[in-house]
């Protein structure tokens, strides 16, 4: 996720959505790196959800993940992609209140090379989709 900027903590106390931006493994496969997020800022977060929190241990920086289930001490958070790490298996639970907002979209930009027809038709047809609160990550919690 992109460092928290001045813009996004503007954008965040005057409109409740905002954009961010995914960068990494870490979610795959239902993120992957350059997909652009619409995220509500403040929206309760059940388990399942993607959600975007502050990092516990660098604060300025942003955070994509599932939050599995709420524990003693905040929100343990998984990615989708288990290989990539850096999630509550690294960190602990995420305090409540370093968990900033809900994904609800997801879209991905055209790429440079999309000019044909069929490209493009393509593109506009899977570029938008809702993010929905999914079971990969309980699942793989409860394997372990």
């Amino acid at each position: 996720m992109p460092e928290l900027s001045q813009e996004i903590e503007r954008g965040r106390a005057l409109l409740p959505f905002g954009v961010a931006e995914v960068t990494g493994p870490s979610m795959v496969p239902t993120l992957r790196h350059g997909d652009r997020l619409v995220v509500r800022w403040g929206a309760r977060i059940r388990p399942g959800d993607v959600v975007v929190l502050r990092h516990p241990f660098q604060q300025d920086l942003l955070v994509v993940k599932r939050a599995v289930e709420r524990r003693d001490g905040g929100w343990w958070v998984l990615g989708d992609n288990s290989y990539a790490g850096g999630d509550s298996t690294d960190y602990g639970a995420v305090p409540e209140d370093l968990v900033l907002g809900k994904v609800r979209f997801r879209y991905r930009p055209p790429k440079a090379d999309q000019r044909s027809p069929l490209a493009v038709a393509r593109w506009v047809l899977s570029a938008a989709r809702p993010v929905l609160s999914g079971r990969s990550a309980s699942r793989r919690l409860r394997a372990r």
